[in-house]
């Protein structure tokens, strides 16, 4: 048996990626010793999974405050430099690499390292702390993609770059370490030389350069729920058509979709459940959107989702990738609204896959939500190809065949 540590930043999203925290369950029901590393406020969410869990006190995710400014009053290259600066900023802080980096090698001090680190695409400091303790690290949820050409990006992306490129030379020489586990070329991120898992197929990315070959598409499929129903949601009878609505669990500040998307599902027929995510919403901003939303609407701040999806007739998102993906798997029509990062990917992902609809912030302001949701629900051509795309995703053998590449690495390390 091997022993895996699957390491991620302290948020439920990252948890997810399409299939790892299932994975490591897999991988833990079937003898393997299988460790979850994160910050503390995850521990409980960790462990209600069954899965143990080993809290250090940094990852090196940045929890970065809302902007100084809006970003609406600034001119279009100074708010795009913002939004990239930032995205930057909470995978590859400077300044909180080093505790991230000293507290997973004191974990193995510890405990011993494993045979293999399977992690979040987003952590690097896992990537620089897998080459010091020469442990082979995979990579859940992302692909292995060819280096970007700098020609073709545009100037604040290329000076982003730049400084990336620039904070990962320093880190290594910090770190007394080669930096083989990040890519090359012109936008670095976190790549394992390895394996690289992802939950979709194929086809998913068809727009996209061809990955490169440690990429394996693993698919997914649904797990029947081990909970009892909510009562919430056992209230509400089973033929009701239900469309769930929900930002994650960053992008939260923005009422106006809840209460928009709301009000458009459910003149449409649908009862809406709007899902806020667990950061803190002040009192008075709830009160506003309550009065904003459609009577009958449900308003939480978490649902099971093996529970909901179910129900679904069409879900309504950001495009995280463990929503987006779950929408797939359960062959839900979608309607996204990308707020930043790989959300923005995903939503093109799901219109060239004809599963659903990409809809800007622009396009919410000028009343598409309604006519998005109306065509997403009707077309019968989204509807087949929504069930067609979760039948795909099923037959590639999901978090089996993830735990299958990562055992035969684990093994292969330590032969």
């Amino acid at each position: 048996m091997a022993s895996f540590w699957f390491i991620s930043a302290p948020l439920a999203g990252h948890t997810d990626w399409g299939g790892m925290l299932k994975t490591a369950q897999h991988l833990h029901a079937n003898g393997h010793a299988v460790r979850w590393v994160s910050e503390p406020p995850l521990e409980s969410l960790i462990s209600g999974a069954g899965i143990p869990f080993a809290p250090i006190a940094a990852s090196g995710w940045a929890w970065l405050a809302p902007p100084p400014a809006d970003l609406r009053s600034m001119n279009p290259a100074e708010s795009m430099f913002l939004r990239y600066r930032r995205a930057l900023d909470t995978w590859l802080s400077e300044d909180l690499m080093p505790p991230a980096f000293e507290a997973i090698l004191a974990l193995a001090a510890e405990r011993g390292a494993p045979d293999l680190i399977v992690t979040d695409p987003f952590l690097s400091a896992v990537a620089f702390a897998a080459e010091k303790l020469s442990v082979p690290m995979a990579v859940t949820g992302w692909v292995a993609g060819q280096p970007l050409d700098e020609d073709r990006m545009y100037a604040v992306q290329s000076d982003l770059s730049k400084l990336s490129r620039e904070r990962i030379e320093r880190l290594k020489v910090l770190f007394g370490v080669r930096g083989i586990n990040f890519s090359e070329g012109a936008a670095p991120s976190v790549q394992s030389p390895h394996l690289h898992i992802s939950y979709f197929n194929r086809a998913w990315y068809q727009a996209d350069p061809a990955p490169l070959p440690q990429t394996h598409f693993v698919g997914g499929s649904v797990d029947a729920p081990t909970t009892p129903v909510p009562h919430w949601l056992a209230d509400i009878p089973e033929n009701a058509p239900l469309a769930l609505i929900t930002l994650g669990s960053v992008f939260t500040g923005d009422l106006g979709f809840y209460s928009w998307a709301a009000q458009a599902a459910a003149r449409l027929g649908m009862i809406p459940i709007v899902v806020l995510g667990k950061n803190p919403l002040a009192p008075e901003k709830k009160a506003e959107l309550i009065a904003a939303l459609p009577h009958g609407t449900r308003l939480l701040s978490w649902v099971d989702y093996d529970h909901v999806f179910p129900r679904l007739t069409v879900i309504v998102h950001h495009g995280g990738m463990g929503t987006t993906h779950r929408a797939a798997v359960q062959g839900i029509p979608q309607v996204v609204v990308p707020h930043a990062a790989d959300q923005r990917g995903q939503a093109r992902r799901v219109a060239q896959a004809k599963v659903g609809l990409n809809l800007s912030a622009h396009d919410v302001r000028n009343g598409q939500l309604l006519p998005a949701i109306r065509a997403v629900t009707t077309d019968q051509a989204v509807l087949h190809n929504a069930r067609r795309l979760a039948a795909d995703l099923a037959a590639l053998g999901g978090k089996v065949r993830a735990a299958d590449l990562l055992i035969a690495l684990a093994q292969s390390a330590s032969a």
